[in-house]
């Protein structure tokens, strides 16, 4: 177990992310945009930090989350859904930056991914 989890998300997604954690003694740090400030996953969460940028593009920048995930010393990601959670290539930098990643492994969400590679994982595996 880890004692503190950045959610990589926001909205109801992240209230859930952070309320398990929270259960299991788990330390949350939830990311923002400048109008998501005032929802109710920012209050809840241990700590929160304001992304920079513009908010549509704000949950997708990969550095900046890695930045917050270093600066406040958390020591996995909880991508929760849309946004990283579909990337391999974020799971990948997660990993290497020596953090945990909450999520299925790269290589799964690449086979998954691609509807065609998907259909075809699934019928090798009867």
């Amino acid at each position: 177990m880890f004692e503190s989890l950045l959610v990589a998300n926001r909205g109801e997604i992240a209230r859930r992310v952070i309320r398990s954690a929270r259960a299991l003694g788990i330390r949350t740090v939830a990311v923002h945009s400048s109008v998501d400030a005032d929802l109710p996953f920012v209050a809840e969460a241990d700590d929160a930090v304001e992304l920079t940028g513009p908010p549509a593009q704000a949950y997708r920048d990969a550095r900046q989350l890695l930045d917050v995930a270093r600066k406040t010393s958390a020591v996995a990601v909880h991508p929760g859904y849309g946004f990283l959670s579909e990337d391999p290539g974020f799971a990948r930098s997660v990993s290497e930056a020596g953090l945990a990643w909450v999520g299925p492994s790269p290589e799964a969400i690449s086979a998954m991914g691609d509807k065609v590679a998907a259909r075809k994982t699934v019928a090798a595996a009867g």
